[in-house]
């Protein structure tokens, strides 16, 4: 037995020798280093170093977000002796709970026990509400004290009362039953809050890289993943110096996060990209044409019913599916300039990126964290803008190119006029080079009217006879500055699709400058310098002819 047993041992010795090494897992303790935003995504950066021990090793990163992109993972190293990177591989893993909050406990507490309270009110107004149901429904003759009938006089009286006390315990009632429910959302919020992790939603991933090592030796390991739940968007301000002229433009990048893990002292760059979206064009199907056929039988009643009751079921839930609007950011107000840091920009043929200076914080709470990221000063062209026919008011415009190498995103434009801010404008997507025209307010200096000078309409009197309607107008634009000013006046005439109603414009129409406004059929303009306290008068005047047995109508829209 003795000799067996010498045996098996070697056998063991030797199987063991024969067999690789099992490799090391070791846990790594990163840390989020950079963070490249786009409108519809984030690439995360995170950093550890460790102690690579010799041969084969595993590398477990834990508790990653769990909507990160698997394809998108990508690992490299610096070490001080050679290493070998295998596979990388993203697991799903639960992530552990965490114990109550006691503040959040405290403060459910006093909801709950003032819910409660409201709960009471609405029971008494509600039962005060049945009481003055009842009371309104006794014949007045029998609302007098004793035997005695109230007297016919005294009905309007007794009517009011009961409309008054009913109106006032309504609105009472409407008034505590808002504030209950108010508690129940705050409940409801701050429950949810206590039951999950912040920015986590039950389960996470684990990120399992192969590694191999010639040496022990320090490693510095880097992983790299996309990530959804953060964008950021396009803000700007434009300052206008009216007097001089001057304009500054200042970038700003709106960015907020809900990805499940915290942005803590990180270097934060923003990205045109879209990370998301497709990669390439769609492709062109065949469009065919065919026959129209007729629906189907209509259904039975108790079909259509049931149809019903299934189509409010799917928008029910649909609209439970639905995820709430975020509410949008209050507006800044106006306050006194001070210095600001500055992103650099890395513009290439396709794309712009915008590094922020510094390190940068952003919980996973989807709070927006507003950062500057550029500024340009230029001369605009100011001119005055006027729209007759919709508001007679004149609109102080500033039209500016930019010398950047990054484009112009769609967005809102913070404006401010004179040091006064003026309001909120939006902008389109301007390439490099593209002019920007952007409204900055009423100006009251000019004025601007619009009157009807004289309109006729023929009425026909036998069938078949046409219709003529004859319509002008006059525009009067005064300048009321000391000085000199370039206005822009648009109006319109109605255009036909119909070959039976045509439309002629009339020749004491003040020949417009531009015939045709933003390809827009029948928006004609008129541009002109208007030096101070001088008027400038615009006449536009239109006959349309259509069959006298028809009627016609004016819609709005169409090109």
């Amino acid at each position: 037995m003795k000799r067996h047993g010498i045996l098996a041992a070697a056998s063991l010795s030797a199987m063991a020798a024969a067999m690789p090494a099992l490799a090391a897992e070791i846990d790594m303790r990163s840390k989020i280093d950079a963070v490249t935003v786009y409108p519809d995504a984030a690439t995360v950066t995170r950093l550890a170093e460790v102690d690579m021990p010799a041969g084969a090793s595993t590398l477990v990163f834990k508790g990653l977000p769990m909507n990160l992109d698997p394809a998108s993972l990508r690992v490299t190293s610096e070490a001080g002796a050679r290493l070998a990177i295998g596979a990388v591989e993203a697991r799903v893993a639960p992530v552990e709970g965490r114990q109550p909050d006691g503040a959040i406990e405290l403060r459910l507490k006093q909801l709950r026990s003032e819910r409660e309270g409201w709960q009471v009110t609405i029971d008494a107004l509600a039962a005060k509400l049945a009481m003055i149901g009842n009371y309104s429904k006794i014949e007045p003759q029998k609302l007098a004290a004793g035997e005695k009938a109230l007297d016919i006089g005294q009905w309007n009286a007794a009517f009011d009362m009961v409309g008054a006390a009913h109106a006032k315990a309504g609105d009472e009632l409407r008034s505590a039953k808002a504030k209950a429910r108010d508690l129940d959302e705050e409940i409801k919020t701050l429950t949810a809050a206590r039951e999950r992790p912040a920015g986590r939603a039950g389960a996470g991933r684990n990120v399992v890289v192969e590694i191999e090592a010639g040496a022990a030796a320090p490693a510095k390991i880097s992983l790299t993943y996309r990530v959804a739940g953060a964008g950021w968007r396009a803000v700007y301000d434009a300052r206008l110096d009216s007097q001089k002229p001057a304009l500054e433009w200042v970038r700003r990048a709106a960015v907020s996060q809900r990805t499940g893990e915290d942005w803590g002292d990180v270097a934060l760059a923003v990205s045109t990209v879209r990370a998301t979206g497709g990669a390439q064009a769609p492709e062109v199907e065949t469009q065919r044409l065919v026959f129209w056929e007729p629906p189907p039988i209509a259904m039975s009643m108790g079909g259509r019913k049931k149809a019903a009751r299934r189509s409010h079921a799917e928008a029910d839930a649909a609209r439970e599916a639905a995820p709430a609007l975020a509410p949008a950011a209050p507006r800044p107000a106006p306050m006194v300039q001070a210095e600001e840091t500055q992103a650099s920009v890395e513009a290439g043929a396709f794309q712009a990126t915008f590094r922020i200076p510094g390190r940068v914080t952003l919980a996973g709470d989807g709070a927006t964290k507003t950062l500057r990221i550029a500024a340009a000063n230029v001369t605009p062209a100011l001119s005055v803008r006027a729209s007759p026919s919709i508001e007679e008011a004149a609109y102080l415009s500033a039209r500016f190119t930019l010398d950047e190498e990054a484009p112009i995103l769609a967005g809102d434009v913070n404006l401010f006029r004179d040091g006064v801010f003026a309001g909120v404008a939006p902008v389109k997507l301007t390439a490099p080079g593209d002019a920007v025209d952007l409204g900055f307010g009423v100006d009251d200096r000019v004025k601007v009217s619009r009157a009807p000078v004289r309109r006729k309409e023929n009425e026909p009197t036998w069938f078949g006879q046409t219709k003529v309607d004859t319509r002008e107008f006059k525009t009067v634009v005064r300048n009321l500055h000391t000085f000199p000013v370039k206005v822009s006046v648009t109006d319109r005439v109605p255009i036909s699709e119909n070959s039976a109603i045509v439309v002629e414009t009339l020749n004491v129409t003040t020949p417009p400058t531009e015939k045709q406004v933003g390809d827009k059929r029948g928006v004609m303009g008129w541009t002109f310098d208007l030096g101070p306290n001088e008027t400038k008068e615009l006449r536009l005047a239109w006959r349309t002819k259509w069959p006298g047995e028809r009627e016609v109508e004016t819609v709005e829209g169409g090109r």
